[in-house]
């Protein structure tokens, strides 16, 4: 189906077909990554399916994607699906409160993800990830989603907090996993939100152990504000009224700021680690390109210009490997999408997995090639033929702070070590909230000066 405008129909677009009750759902949950990609390329640029909580239309377009998320996001929200998996645990934060509240919110956190506060994170971030290498041991074999998950907790609680917080990392650590596994959950997709199901009730719990260290950390910052970091600007600014944020209001931006500052992040340098392993000449590249620049030193902001390749690198596996593998939307009004009208309050999904693979974009698209990522491409591309970050006015925030860390921790990394994955390392992701292993990426390393 051509993105051209095509004429307006009455007829549902053509789709796979479901169950009773649970509609397409358990055949997503099956293979997830295999049934929106067969959804895409057997029934073309918009497809239909009906859900347990009703209509879904999957646009596989950039075209189509960047109506819904740029063009015409004002009658788009991310709807009762979204709110239901994140808010239990993030509140009304940016990622989930609509309308002026989001405009409010977002307003008065734009000032600390501003690229000259995120360049002063630079030196913080490579610290941190010389500490994690000084504990590795030449020859040892790591869970590196694992380390990956420690470090960029600690960097994004660091940029929150300001100040090292190493004894509330761990109950953070936990109460994030706990809500991230339980979101996992088939009764959670499935069953209204008031049944108190056993997932309900671990997230219930998390969220308990979360809020006792971050209210702390917010009472602790009030009373000794300082100057660099996220929360004590939260603690600063005002509205246009001169209003200030509550309590309740910084917990919910502090609470999404540390669940998609590190989960999205980690899993993007877990999944590049992988696919460097499965490819050993683009990591001698790599280390040709750090050799040359850094020569040993540890990197800095200003080096980034000079690492190319490391960039082509991040954003090659953003494209294979997308943190985030689809997001969703549900329109306020009635709309018109490649011809067909998607009714009110019904669900459209957008799968950056489905769109960054499909080979009328990417030539070779399952093939690992970073040396593709020239400007004249990337010129030549649709606008949202890549969009790892989503897109339009609700973008990521944080786009920014996560390619400065992500070009900067695996430039510290692999000029110092070699990492091979272990025999036994299959690949195998679970399509949630996030694209996650279902069980550890294990490497063994090798000290480069040894």
């Amino acid at each position: 189906m051509s993105s051209d405008t095509p004429p307006i129909t009455n007829e549902t677009p053509p789709g796979p077909s479901g169950l009773p009750i649970v509609g397409t759902r358990l055949a997503f949950l099956r293979d997830p990554f295999g049934f929106m990609t067969r959804t895409a390329r057997e029934y073309g640029d918009i497809a239909y399916m009906e859900e347990p909580h009703g209509s879904m239309y999957q646009l596989n377009h950039p075209d189509y994607i960047e109506h819904v998320l740029v063009k015409n996001n004002q009658n788009y929200v991310k709807g009762d699906i979204f709110q239901g998996t994140l808010s239990p645990m993030t509140g009304n934060g940016i990622l989930n409160s609509e309308g002026a509240v989001w405009r409010r919110n977002r307003h008065l956190i734009q000032p600390a993800f501003h690229p000259r506060r995120i360049e002063a994170y630079a030196e913080m971030m490579t610290e941190l990830t010389e500490e994690l290498l000084d504990t590795w041991q030449d020859g040892e074999t790591r869970l590196i989603h694992e380390d990956m998950m420690t470090l960029t907790l600690k960097i994004v609680a660091r940029a929150l907090f300001g100040v090292n917080i190493d004894e509330h990392v761990e109950p953070i650590a936990e109460s994030l996993e706990e809500f991230m596994e339980a979101t996992e959950s088939l009764a959670n997709m499935v069953l209204p939100p008031s049944i108190p199901t056993p997932s309900r009730r671990r997230i219930r719990d998390a969220r308990k152990k979360l809020d006792t260290v971050v209210y702390q950390l917010i009472e602790e910052r009030r009373a000794n504000p300082g100057d660099q970091d996220v929360l004590s600007t939260l603690l600063e600014v005002t509205d246009d009224d001169g209003n200030g944020m509550t309590n309740e209001q910084i917990r919910d931006e502090v609470v999404t700021l540390l669940l998609a500052g590190h989960e999205t992040t980690a899993l993007s340098l877990t999944l590049t680690m992988y696919v460097l392993g499965e490819h050993p000449k683009v990591e001698r590249k790599l280390v040709a390109e750090l050799d040359g620049v850094l020569d040993g030193r540890t990197p800095t902001m200003e080096d980034l210009s000079e690492l190319p390749y490391t960039e082509q690198i991040a954003k090659e596996s953003m494209r294979l490997y997308p943190p985030v593998p689809g997001i969703i939307r549900e329109p306020v009004k009635p709309d018109i999408v490649g011809g067909y009208e998607i009714p009110a309050g019904s669900t459209v999904q957008m799968n950056q997995w489905v769109v960054h693979r499909d080979p009328r974009w990417y030539d070779d698209p399952l093939a690992f090639r970073p040396e593709r990522w020239t400007d004249e491409f990337e010129q030549s591309l649709p606008k949202l033929a890549y969009f790892p970050f989503a897109a339009g006015p609700r973008r990521c925030i944080g786009d920014r702070f996560a390619m400065l860390e992500a070009r900067l921790l695996l430039a510290t990394i692999y000029q110092q070590y070699h990492m091979e994955l272990t025999p036994e390392t299959e690949l195998d992701l679970m399509a949630t909230v996030t694209a996650r292993p279902k069980s550890e990426i294990s490497m063994t390393i090798h000290h480069r000066g040894d």
